[in-house]
């Protein structure tokens, strides 16, 4: 967090409700345990809010390097980038990124146990280090989840934990409805379901109240007679035949997105935003897949497959005040899937890499470590 944002914060205080660590030791503060269940500790403090949002008091494991990297060639247009990390013979995990077009990250390698987990990450159709770059042609979510697939088989990994946040949370229901089987947990944060009212909220208008000042660079990029609808509006502009169009429409509408994912705006997080390479592929895919309804066959697809996937052990986690994807729909998947275990970080908005997001983003990770230990 810039410290030029937090000096209002650090006398205020905020009652916090948290899960003890794993690393608390056994006693831990205010454990119960209701009969026939396991236990459970919660403690509520007083914490100031700007100790909470402190970048050094770091939540995720250390950074690791990958032990083995390579491409894949899925489909006669496409090859995707994948890497692994971690134990080579731990219990696999692999890491769906957002967007759709984002592309991965080595900050993403820390949501896990090193010494436990087989760390999979790779960049979708598109995206990142995967080729050809930016492109649209037989990108669909159907391909993905084809894809994530085909990439477990290459390694020879016969199932594995989930773990998406965001376009990925999407994108883990759509496989692991597909694929119950394969699947040993899912870890899910800021639920994006690809609803009408969520592209509403976020794409025409519902949001600028909260962040008018980003919105009218996005907004005043498009002619007011073209205003009805702005998915189509940038679509058109991101397919155009003229480059220079696709780049600026494609820095407006990934800059509306960085500065807006997090609580408190990220200057690093708002610089990718400038990035051509990165804002193309980022926007050219989301607005893609966004202006086809992400190739579902309805608006409730994901809530209404529920069922295929109440088995397993899940984890829900979202920011209170997640502007990107609001807490609406993840509260419908809460409902939806009640068996869930779900976490409302009340200090965050969208992004993972906020401080109590990525904590209980770790959480989910090593309490899935442990059932698969036992």
């Amino acid at each position: 967090m810039d410290q030029r944002h937090m000096g209002f914060l650090t006398r205020e205080f905020v009652t916090v409700v948290f899960s003890v660590p794993p690393f608390a030791g056994e006693g831990g503060l205010g454990c119960v345990q209701a009969k026939g269940t396991r236990r459970r500790c919660r403690a509520s403090l007083s914490v100031p809010i700007a100790a909470q949002m402190d970048p050094s008091s770091e939540p995720l494991y250390a950074q690791v390097e990958p032990y083995d990297s390579g491409f894949l060639k899925v489909s006669d247009v496409h090859t995707i980038y994948y890497e692994q990390s971690g134990n080579p013979q731990g219990h696999a995990a692999v890491f769906l990124h957002g967007g759709p077009g984002a592309g991965t990250s080595p900050g993403n390698r820390r949501f896990f146990d090193p010494q436990f987990y087989r760390i999979v990450l790779f960049d979708q159709r598109g995206a990142g280090r995967s080729t050809p770059h930016a492109c649209l042609e037989q990108n669909t979510t159907w391909d993905l989840v084809a894809d994530i697939e085909k990439l477990r088989e290459h390694l020879g990994i016969p199932e594995w934990q989930v773990f998406g946040g965001s376009w990925g949370s999407t994108l883990a229901l759509a496989y692991s409805q597909e694929h119950p089987d394969k699947v040993t947990g899912l870890v899910l944060r800021g639920i994006f379901l690809l609803r009408k009212k969520e592209f509403d909220w976020f794409y025409e208008g519902g949001a600028a109240a909260i962040f008018p000042d980003a919105w009218e660079p996005f907004r005043d990029f498009i002619p007011e007679d073209e205003r009805n609808c702005f998915v189509d509006a940038y679509n058109k502009r991101l397919t155009s035949s003229d480059p220079i169009v696709q780049v600026e429409a494609a820095k407006r509408w990934t800059m509306w997105e960085m500065m807006t994912a997090q609580l408190i705006q990220n200057n690093d997080n708002i610089k990718r935003g400038e990035d051509d390479e990165f804002s193309l592929a980022f926007a050219r895919i989301e607005n893609h897949y966004f202006v086809n309804k992400g190739f579902l066959p309805s608006d409730s697809f994901l809530l209404d497959n529920v069922d295929k996937i109440r088995h397993i052990k899940g984890f829900i986690v979202q920011g209170r005040y997640d502007v990107c994807c609001p807490m609406m729909s993840a509260w419908d998947l809460h409902k939806a899937w009640p068996e869930a275990e779900f976490k409302v970080v009340a200090d965050a908005g969208h992004s993972a890499n906020e401080v109590g997001i990525a904590a209980e983003l770790r959480s989910a990770t090593d309490k899935l470590r442990d059932l698969l230990r036992k």
